[in-house]
């Protein structure tokens, strides 16, 4: 059986709760064949980010090139840009795969608090990548700082939906685990909101759980899935992981989320 393919252009994490090495996590325990292009290198662990050391962008070209010219892909996960010479060189290759589905997770801190991206980085995702993307990913930070508002509330979730598929997405996903209630994801393509209910769950192991989440909905995409669907099986893949971080017990900051734990639960029919 031909696997299907996902590649993830993101951030390496020495720690491996987040950035490409959960990414490629996530891909294999969903079945599917993983790629990578590294973006930046960093030097962290779970108590926080203490080096972060740039690609050259005429690497992170090349291997864009090698990767989308020998291999393919069939759906790609966006994760760290740090400059806005970085997020320059990945959408003018990315103009050229226009029929490939792409997650983009506009990550711009660290579960510690370190920032990610650079102020320009920042306008220059919203003015070129966000119109390449299929479903853009920001959590509740995230989305206020891409709108400037204040977001407390579903209804304020909403409204900084609103504003960011103007800029161009297919559709918009704000994730609500920063809420004070329960964890709901808001899916908006323009014309349709839907909502994705998630239990609240007590740990300070969460590190990477956007980039898993991410990763999964790519995933998901990968192998035919609607977006709908892939956001479904997502949550409960990021779910099920964030349930079992306590297990895994790794570092003595906030620790990974659990990957192993979907499959562990449905066995082989995460593949499917």
């Amino acid at each position: 059986m031909k696997r299907s393919r996902a590649l993830t252009i993101a951030g390496s994490d020495s720690g491996g709760g987040a950035g490409i090495q959960a990414d490629l996590k996530t891909f294999t325990l969903l079945g599917v064949y993983g790629t990578s292009v590294i973006t930046s290198v960093t030097a962290q662990n779970t108590q926080g980010v203490f080096a972060i050391h740039d690609i050259p962008t005429n690497v992170i070209d090349q291997q864009i090139e090698a990767v989308l010219s020998d291999i393919g892909t069939d759906a790609i996960k966006i994760g760290m840009l740090s400059s806005k010479e970085i997020v320059k060189v990945v959408t003018e290759q990315l103009k050229q795969y226009k029929d490939i589905p792409i997650v983009l997770d506009p990550v711009m801190v660290a579960k510690g608090g370190s920032p990610l991206l650079a102020d320009d980085a920042k306008e220059e995702i919203k003015k070129e990548l966000f119109s390449l993307a299929t479903v853009i990913t920001p959590n509740i930070p995230e989305a206020e700082v891409l709108t400037k508002l204040t977001i407390k509330t579903v209804e304020d979730m909403k409204k900084a939906a609103e504003i960011l598929i103007e800029l161009g997405p297919q559709a918009v996903l704000v994730k609500g685990g920063h809420l004070v209630e329960e964890a709901v994801d808001i899916l908006y393509d323009g014309k349709h909101w839907i909502t994705f209910p998630g239990k609240r769950i007590n740990t300070k192991n969460t590190h990477g759980t956007g980039c898993t989440y991410s990763s999964a909905i790519a995933a998901e995409l990968a192998k035919g899935k609607e977006l709908q669907k892939a956001i479904k099986n997502a949550k409960e893949f990021i779910q099920m992981a964030i349930l079992g971080a306590d297990e895994l017990n790794i570092g003595s900051g906030h620790g990974p989320t659990n990957h192993w734990k979907y499959l562990e639960e449905k066995g082989l029919e995460a593949w499917n």
